[in-house]
């Protein structure tokens, strides 16, 4: 029996991950629990699987769990939720944003298989989350559908070094704006961005995917996951969403991992690897399924995508000011406080502002993220 922590519970992924050990209940236990303020959700959650420990991090949201189970270790705080990520044999981190740092560094520093959904990990703190992993050797089997599927690409053939790669393709649907004008993208509202076409995600990550910052982030997450020089890294928008992402080799050979859209299928895999579960997520209907189609995307209409390159190639802090300067702009956003063409602009002019100091220890991200945050906030007032 595989223990689990799920942080980020009652979140889309977290919901999943819970779904997928329901299905396998002779291989998976939960031992954690972790979740914001979702008091209901968590209560049946813990009536269902009956974790060892809670984190709450509202402190209010704790108490109230706390008066209705006597016998269980609820907690609450940054603190309690990083020892939360050393608990379990697995630690899946569902947690949005750049909140998931800490879990994501705790878990590694204690040689955990981290099952890790929260791309702004690796985004913000790349170049410190790269020195835990050397020193750790601590295994990260990301559950980002693109990334899963270039996980599966390349050790599914048994690629052990990046000399044979040629190419990594990561596959983006395009959004919901994919075949709209720059006049209809300044009337977007937040109904019309939250209507993603094949995924069913949180709005903050739906926002991402209809600006393709989504993918932009996917673009620094896979450099950092697999160590490809972002010259090796592009972006094919498959509108079916049914090809997740394809490594070609130095021979020409392109390798493809597909599926119907359902996050289920990356949860098993980075629960279950290296071995396979028995399930039907994501199973395709050859007769039905008819056409597969590839276009490039328009960094004109979706400059986020070219923003992205640039803070990666940058490197160091400058993609923690981008991750930094879009959680804000994306809130802002869902707010009403600035259009959805405005989220790219306060993201640009933010990361112009960069210092371009040194990540070479955690409180210099935490730095870069609160400066940047803090530069993004007056742009919006200005805005």
């Amino acid at each position: 029996m595989t223990s689990v922590a799920v942080l980020g519970s009652t979140g889309s992924i977290g919901t999943q991950t819970l779904d997928v050990i329901r299905s396998n209940p002779e291989d998976f236990s939960v031992e954690v629990l972790a979740a914001g303020s979702s008091v209901d959700s968590v209560i049946k959650q813990i009536e269902e699987f009956k974790p060892s420990s809670v984190v709450m991090a509202n402190a209010e949201a704790c108490e109230k769990i706390k008066s209705e189970f006597d016998s269980l270790q609820v907690y609450h705080g940054k603190e309690s939720l990083e020892k939360a990520a050393t608990q379990s044999d697995i630690i899946v981190n569902a947690i949005v944003g750049f909140a998931g740092l800490p879990v994501t560094l705790s878990a590694l520093n204690a040689g955990k298989r981290l099952a890790l959904a929260n791309k702004e990990s690796l985004i913000a703190g790349g170049p410190v989350v790269r020195k835990v992993r050397e020193s750790t050797n601590a295994e990260i089997i990301p559950v980002d559908s693109e990334h899963c599927a270039l996980h599966q690409c390349l050790r599914g053939n048994g690629v052990n070094s990046n000399k044979s790669v040629k190419k990594l393709l990561l596959t983006a649907s395009g959004g919901p704006f994919r075949e709209w004008t720059q006049d209809q993208l300044k009337q977007v509202t937040v109904e019309d961005a939250l209507n993603h076409p094949t995924w069913k995600m949180g709005p903050k990550i739906t926002v991402d995917s209809s600006t393709l910052m989504n993918k932009g982030l996917e673009i620094i997450e896979a450099h950092e996951l697999f160590g490809i020089p972002y010259r090796q890294i592009d972006v094919v928008v498959h509108p079916q969403s049914i090809v997740h992402s394809m490594v070609e080799f130095i021979d020409s050979s392109v390798i493809a991992q597909l599926s119907m859209p359902d996050m289920r299928l990356p949860i098993s895999y980075a629960l279950q690897y290296p071995e396979r579960g028995q399930a039907s997520w994501g199973e395709i209907d050859w007769k039905s399924l008819n056409r597969l189609d590839f276009e490039k995307p328009n960094e004109e209409i979706f400059p986020c995508l070219s923003l992205a390159y640039e803070a990666g190639q940058i490197g160091e802090t400058a993609p923690a000011w981008l991750n930094a300067a879009n959680e804000i702009a994306v809130e802002s956003f869902l707010e009403g406080l600035i259009a959805w063409v405005q989220i790219s602009e306060v993201i640009q002019r933010t990361l112009n502002e960069c210092d371009g100091n040194l990540a070479e220890e955690e409180n210099d991200i935490y730095a870069a993220d609160k400066k940047a945050r803090a530069i993004a906030t007056e742009i919006i007032e200005k805005l």
